[in-house]
């Protein structure tokens, strides 16, 4: 026979199960708690890291080291997109930690990584100093405000079609030519960005680029042609080609080629190609005749082990990338040896799969490297500045030697001797 419950009995589960809410009601936010004090610290820890990486002081890092006047300041490097962002671009939505437990998130706005520099190769600089990279592997042009640190890209299958894209160049109107050699085309991109037209004429594939806006030239260097290809930059129209075809990067000869991969133009509007294979630099007048050329193979000083890049900076001195040797080397246009930086290494100023360089109007020097995927920049000193910081110390000097020369006020400016003793009778 059933037992019922008795007036006690009632109130003792009655009580017992109050108790057992009552402990629910502080466990529940007793774990709240906890879960707030730990996201809380890990905020902190992120802030604290954040605020590390902002403090980290890179203007002690020159070339040559002091007392030397320097003549390249380290200035920062750039790797990522700062927001997580889905394949469509969009950032992601900072959802409250109910949202991500009750699963409201669509699959497409819950990802880990933002988008990030992987194998970056060619660089340019529009009119506003924003810093345009090529990456094949991510398939995206990533456009760096060094300002700001905001990112922007120009996105495979939402800008355009790409497979495998290299080089970059920028012209004075802000259009955006990009070599893909995995289509055999160069895309030319307007100022706002939107894909206006493609140039295929003789390619096979194009790697480097540069414009000549005074002579409205567009240069393209195609590794497999051994040839630079000279278009005008506004009809698009083949003009001449550098070099001679056909002969699997065998030849050596002057004004011939053997993978020639990055190219620069200078104010006079003289060519400058890296002919990687000969280790060496080329130079052409602005009608394509062969000039002179300077470099050779070796591991020492002022010599090159596929050099790849080439840039000019504004005192016309011409910079070289070297893929193998993961250094940077500037030289006079006679190919006299002015400095060097890098070597293996993932320190600032060193490099990992160097591949390119670019230098812009205000003289800001960029590299990439492929292994840590990463765009790094420096300042150029230019001889002008230089000249005025060497006159400065000099005017230092001469102050300080006049103050320790001059004479103080208990110093005798004058000796004069004492008269002689009167003679004795």
């Amino acid at each position: 026979m059933r037992k019922n419950l008795t007036n006690s009995g009632i109130w003792k589960w009655a009580a017992g199960l109050l108790a057992v809410v009552t402990l629910a009601g502080f466990l529940v936010p007793a774990a709240l708690q906890a879960d707030d004090k730990k996201k809380k610290k890990k905020d902190e820890e992120k802030a604290a890291t954040a605020a590390k990486i902002k403090a980290i002081d890179y203007s002690f890092i020159v070339w040559p080291n002091p007392p030397a006047i320097a003549r390249i300041k380290y200035v920062n490097w750039y790797s990522s997109d700062k927001e997580k962002r889905n394949l469509k671009g969009n950032v992601q939505k900072k959802n409250g930690w109910m949202d991500r437990l009750a699963g409201t998130q669509s699959e497409d706005e819950v990802f880990s990584m933002p988008f990030q520099l992987n194998q970056p190769y060619g660089i340019a600089v529009d009119s506003k100093g924003l810093v345009y990279v090529a990456d094949h592997k991510v398939g995206a042009i990533f456009i760096f405000n060094t300002d700001t640190r905001d990112v922007d890209l120009i996105k495979n299958g939402v800008h355009a079609h790409f497979v495998r894209i290299i080089g970059l160049a920028m012209d004075d109107s802000d259009r955006l030519f990009v070599s893909d050699p995995g289509l055999k085309h160069v895309l030319i991109f307007n100022k706002d960005h939107k894909a206006e037209d493609v140039i295929t004429d003789g390619l096979s594939e194009p790697s480097g680029l540069a414009v000549d806006n005074q002579n409205r030239l567009l240069y393209v260097a195609d590794i497999e042609l051994d040839q630079v290809l000279v278009y005008d930059a506004d009809t698009l129209k083949l003009l001449r080609k550098i070099g001679t075809t056909g002969h699997k990067h065998e030849l050596t000869t002057p004004g011939d080629f053997a993978k020639p991969s990055g190219v620069a133009v200078d104010k006079e509007g003289n060519l400058y190609v890296a002919d990687t294979l000969n280790n060496r630099i080329e130079i052409f007048d602005p009608d394509g005749n062969f000039v002179s050329a300077f470099g050779k193979n070796g591991d020492g000083p002022g010599y090159f082990a596929r050099p790849k890049g080439v840039a000019i900076d504004s005192d016309g001195h011409v910079w070289v990338a070297d893929g193998m040797q993961d250094r940077v080397q500037v030289f006079t246009k006679e190919g006299q040896l002015l400095i060097a930086l890098g070597g293996h290494g993932l320190l600032p100023g060193q490099f990992q799969g160097l591949v390119d360089i670019a230098i812009d109007k205000n003289d800001r020097v960029f590299t990439t490297e492929i292994y840590p995927g990463r765009l790094q920049q420096m300042q150029y000193v230019t001889d002008a500045q230089a000249d005025k910081e060497r006159d400065k110390r000099a005017a230092e000097r001469a102050k300080m030697s006049a103050q320790h020369n001059a004479p103080t006020a208990n110093s005798q400016s004058e000796v004069v001797p004492l008269p002689a003793p009167p003679a004795k009778p």
